[in-house]
C-alpha cells in the first residue's frame, strides 16, 4: 500500500517540475494571479487535490524568485506527502523549511485554520520571516502566533493571527490560546475556531517526546499549604529498602509499612491512610517522588532562586511550565528555594487530543520510521521515507562499550583528541545537563577549548552552532543541540573529514540515537558518529534485565585487576545496551499510551463542557430561560430529596445561602406543612419574586440575557476549575496504584465519572446563587456592574 502510495507521490512530483519550467515563462504580475484563478475554481467546487500540481509548481517558481532557492525533487516529493497527512521523515539538511511552502500555500488558499507548528518561539519567528514573503508576494495573508519580544511581555493580537490563511505558531501557544478560547464569555473572544490543516515541523518531538506532559492553564490560586516543609524535613530521614522502596527503573516509589509507621510517630498521628490526614498524606507521597525520583541538573535546574524544569528529550528548559498537584513546590521545598503559590488547573488538554483535532495533520522529521507503528496507531498517519538530495557519506560505527562510566569517558576523550589532530569539528553529545557539564570540566582539564550547550547556555544557542561546523572546533551539548538548525561545515572542516558526532551514553530511544547522528552528514557532507557507552548508563541501570547488575559488579572487578580501558568485545553486551534502550522505549510508549488514555476520559467531560459554554454564549433568551428552569427544578429537588428532615432551619439555611440574603424569616410561617411538595412550591413562588425583582431594577431585556450568560458561565467555569483540578490531582493519586495490583485507568474513569456527576449537580445550584445572590451596582452610563456572591 505504501510503495503504491509513494509511487504516485513520484508521478505527481515529477509533473509538479515539469509545470515549474511552464510558469518561469510568466511574469510576476502573472505568477501572482494564479493564486486568484486557483480560488475562484476552489470557490466553482474544484478539490485542493485536483489543483495540487499547478499550486505547487506557481510556489517552486515563487521560491526560486522570492528566496533565490528552487526546491529539489525530494523536497517537491517531501511536500507532496505533507500534503496528504503524511510523515514525512526528511534528514538534517533536506531544506525541510522550504519544503513547507508547498502545503501550506495550498492548504492556505483554503481560507483560515493552517498551521505551521515548531518546537520553540525562535523557530515559528525565523521560518515566517523568511518564507512568509513568499506567501504575501503570491497573495495570501500569514501571521505569527507567538510575539517577537515575550520576554518584554509582548502580546500578539490573536484577530487577526488567527484570521490569516497561514499562521506560523508553536504547539504550546496553540494550545493555551485555544484553552483560553474555552473561558471567554462571549464568541468574539474565541480566536481557534478552524482546524483545517496542521504541519508540525519536528513532529516526533512534539507528538511523542513531549507527549506526557498536557497542557495546563493555572489560575485561581489555593490556600497555601504550610506541609510542603515539613514533609521535605521528614522524607529526607527516610532510608531506602527499609521506608520506602522504588521501582526497577527508578520512576515510582512508595512507602513501606515501616516508613508509614515511621510518619505517625514522627507526625504524632494515628491511621495516616485515613480520611482525615488523606492531604497530608498526599504532601508526604509527593515529597517522596521529589526527593528521589527527580534530580537537579537532569530533571530541573535552580537558576534565580527558581524552579526550572527541563525537557528529558533534549535538556531545554521549559520555561513557564511547572509540575502540577504540588510536586512543582514540593521540589521547590527540596532545594531550600522560595515556595512559590500552588495554584488550581483551569483547563488541560494533551499534545495528541490538540492535533487529532485538525482535518488533516502531518509532519516533518529527520526520524521517524523507528516509530512508524506509533504515529500509526495513535494518530493514523503513515512515515514516508523521503530519499536525500544527496547520498549519505557518514559512516555510523557500532558502539563500543565499557564497564564503567570512568572508562568510556576516558576512551572518547581519546577520539576528541585524534579528531583535532585532524583539524576536524568534533560534537560531543551527553544525556543530561549535570553530564555535560562534567565532560566539559574534563575537557578544560585536558587544555581542550570547546563550547559548552546546555540549559543553562541556550541563549547563546544559535551562536554556539554557527561555530559547531568550523575545523578545530570542539561541542559539548545535551540533545538540544541545533535541532531545526543545521550544523554547516566550512571547506576545511569538510576536506578535513566532517563533523564527528561523539555520543556519550545511548538515547532513551532510537530515534533520539539517530537524531544525533543526523547533526552529521548533511546533504552529501563527509562525517562520522560512534556512541561510547557503558554499563554504568542510567539507561542500562533503570532498564536492563536483572543479570546485569551481576554482570557489572563482576566486569568492574576485573577491570580493577587489568587495569585497562578495552571495551567489552562479546556480542552479549551491545545486545544488552540496545535491549535496554528497547525496553525504556516500551515504558515511554505505555507512558505516552497511558497519558492518552487519562485524557481520553477527560476530554470527554471537557467538551461537554465547551459545547455547553458555547450553547450560552449563542443561546436565545427562550434557550436560556430553559437551562434556567431546569437549574431550578434540579438544585430544589437535590435540597428536598438529600434532606432527610424538612425541618424549619434546614430551609432557612438554604434560603439564605443560595436564595435571598435579605429573606423575612417570618415569612416561614406561611408554611403549615414541611413535607416535599410544599417547601418545593414555597421555594419556587420565593424565586419567583426573587427574579421579578430583578427584572424590575434591569428592565432593559438585552441587560438581562447578558446577565443571565455571564451567571451561567460564571457557575459552569468555577464547579469545570474545581473539576479540572480534581481530575490533575487525581491523575497524581491514581498513577502509583497500580503497584497495589489495581487498574489505575479503570479506577480514574469510575472516580471522575463520580466527580463529574456531583459537578454537574453543583453547577445547577451555582446558576442560581449567581442569579438570585449576584449583588447588581447601576453606573451613571445605565451599565450594571455584577459582584458574584
Amino acid at each position: 500500500m505504501k510503495d503504491k502510495k509513494f509511487r504516485k507521490y513520484m508521478r505527481l512530483a515529477r509533473k509538479v517540475q515539469n509545470l515549474a519550467d511552464k510558469y518561469r515563462q510568466l511574469s510576476d504580475q502573472e505568477l501572482q494571479m494564479q493564486t486568484i484563478l486557483f480560488r475562484q475554481q476552489l470557490e466553482l467546487g474544484k478539490k485542493l487535490e485536483s489543483i495540487l500540481p499547478q499550486a505547487y509548481a506557481v510556489v517552486v517558481e515563487a521560491d526560486r524568485r522570492v528566496l533565490g532557492m528552487e526546491p529539489y525533487f525530494v523536497q517537491i516529493l517531501g511536500a507532496i506527502a505533507l500534503f496528504y497527512g503524511n510523515v514525512a521523515e526528511m534528514k538534517t539538511g533536506e531544506g525541510k523549511t522550504l519544503t513547507a511552502t508547498m502545503p501550506m500555500y495550498l492548504h492556505g488558499l483554503g481560507g483560515k485554520g493552517n498551521f505551521l507548528i515548531t518546537s520553540n518561539t525562535y523557530l515559528a519567528l525565523r521560518d515566517i520571516e523568511e518564507t512568509g514573503k513568499v506567501y504575501r508576494f503570491l497573495g495570501l495573508t500569514v501571521a505569527a502566533g507567538v510575539p517577537e519580544h515575550e520576554d518584554e511581555g509582548e502580546e500578539i493580537d490573536k484577530e487577526v493571527v488567527y484570521a490569516a490563511d497561514i499562521v506560523y505558531t508553536t504547539h504550546s501557544a496553540l494550545g493555551f490560546d485555544y484553552l483560553f478560547d474555552n473561558l471567554a464569555v462571549s464568541p468574539d473572544e474565541q480566536y481557534v475556531t478552524h482546524f483545517n490543516y496542521v504541519l508540525i515541523d519536528e513532529i516526533d518531538a512534539i507528538l511523542l517526546d513531549m507527549a506526557q506532559t498536557p497542557l495546563i492553564i493555572s489560575g485561581a490560586p489555593k490556600v497555601q499549604s504550610n506541609f510542603f516543609t515539613l514533609s521535605d524535613w521528614f522524607v529526607k530521614s527516610l532510608i531506602e529498602g527499609k521506608d520506602y522502596l522504588r521501582s526497577e527503573n527508578k520512576r515510582h516509589a512508595w512507602f513501606t509499612e515501616t516508613g508509614i509507621q515511621k510518619a505517625e510517630d514522627y507526625l504524632g498521628i494515628e491511621n495516616i491512610l485515613s480520611e482525615k490526614w488523606k492531604n497530608l498524606y498526599r504532601h508526604l507521597v509527593i515529597a517522596l517522588r521529589a526527593n528521589y525520583l527527580l534530580h537537579l541538573n537532569k530533571d530541573y535546574v535552580v537558576e534565580d532562586n527558581e524552579i526550572l524544569l527541563l525537557d528529558e528529550a533534549n535538556g531545554r528548559k521549559l520555561i513557564g511550565t511547572k509540575l502540577q498537584a504540588g510536586l512543582h513546590q514540593a521540589i521547590e521545598a527540596k532545594e531550600g528555594v522560595e515556595i512559590t503559590t500552588e495554584s488550581r488547573s483551569m483547563g488541560s488538554i494533551t499534545y495528541q487530543n490538540l492535533f487529532r483535532k485538525f482535518k488533516i495533520l502531518s509532519g516533518m522529521t529527520g526520524t521517524a520510521k523507528t516509530d512508524a507503528d506509533e504515529f500509526r496507531e495513535t494518530y493514523d498517519i503513515d512515515v514516508i521515507e523521503i530519499p536525500t538530495n544527496k547520498p549519505i557519506r557518514r559512516k555510523d560505527h557500532q558502539d563500543l562499550v565499557y564497564v564503567t562510566n570512568q572508562s568510556k569517558i576516558m576512551a572518547s576523550l581519546e577520539a576528541v583528541k585524534n579528531a583535532l589532530i585532524q583539524e576536524r569539528p568534533v560534537l560531543i553529545e551527553t544525556g543530561s545537563v549535570s553530564m555535560s557539564t562534567l565532560y566539559s570540566l574534563i575537557l578544560l582539564k585536558h587544555r581542550i577549548p570547546h563550547n559548552l550547550l546546555n540549559a543553562t547556555t541556550a541563549t547563546k544557542e544559535s551562536w554556539i552552532i554557527s561555530e559547531a561546523g568550523k575545523k578545530g572546533a570542539v561541542t559539548v551539548a545535551t540533545s538540544m543541540a541545533g535541532r531545526g538548525t543545521d550544523i554547516k561545515l566550512e571547506q576545511d572542516a569538510r576536506e578535513n573529514g566532517g563533523l564527528l558526532v561523539v555520543g556519550t551514553e545511548r538515547m532513551t530511544s532510537d530515534r533520539i540515537d539517530n537524531q544525533l547522528r543526523g547533526r552529521s552528514g548533511r546533504q552529501g557532507d563527509p562525517g562520522d558518529s560512534i556512541f561510547y557507552v557503558s554499563m554504568e548508563d542510567k539507561i542500562v541501570v533503570e532498564s536492563a534485565p536483572k543479570w546485569a547488575a551481576q554482570e557489572r559488579e563482576l566486569l568492574t572487578e576485573q577491570e580493577k585487576l587489568a587495569n585497562g580501558l578495552k571495551p567489552l568485545k562479546k556480542k552479549k553486551y551491545n545486545k544488552l545496551i540496545n535491549q535496554s534502550q528497547s525496553n525504556r522505549k516500551n515504558q515511554e510508549i505505555a507512558g505516552r499510551q497511558t497519558t492518552l488514555e487519562f485524557d481520553s476520559i477527560i476530554t470527554i467531560q471537557r467538551d461537554k463542557m465547551y459545547s455547553m459554554r458555547n450553547s450560552i454564549m449563542t443561546g436565545t433568551p427562550v434557550e436560556l430561560e430553559k437551562i434556567f428552569n431546569k437549574c431550578m427544578e434540579e438544585a430544589i429537588n437535590q435540597f428536598i430529596t438529600k434532606k432527610e428532615n424538612l425541618n424549619k432551619q434546614a430551609i432557612l439555611d438554604f434560603i439564605f445561602n443560595n436564595l435571598d440574603y435579605n429573606f423575612d424569616i417570618f415569612e416561614i410561617e406561611k408554611l403549615d406543612k414541611f413535607n416535599k411538595r410544599t417547601v418545593k412550591k414555597f421555594l419556587f413562588a420565593l424565586i419567583s419574586d426573587r427574579l421579578t425583582h430583578i427584572q424590575q431594577f434591569m428592565p432593559d431585556s438585552f441587560q438581562q440575557l447578558f446577565f443571565k450568560r455571564i451567571v451561567l458561565l460564571k457557575a459552569l467555569d468555577t464547579l469545570w476549575i474545581e473539576q479540572s483540578d480534581n481530575l490533575q490531582q487525581l491523575k497524581t493519586v491514581i498513577n502509583g496504584r497500580n503497584w497495589g495490583q489495581h487498574r489505575p485507568i479503570y479506577e480514574f474513569q469510575v472516580e471522575a465519572h463520580r466527580s463529574f456527576t456531583q459537578m454537574r449537580e453543583a453547577i445547577y445550584l451555582e446558576a442560581i446563587r449567581n442569579l438570585l445572590l449576584s449583588e447588581l451596582v447601576k453606573t451613571e452610563d445605565g451599565s450594571f456592574d455584577v459582584e458574584f456572591p
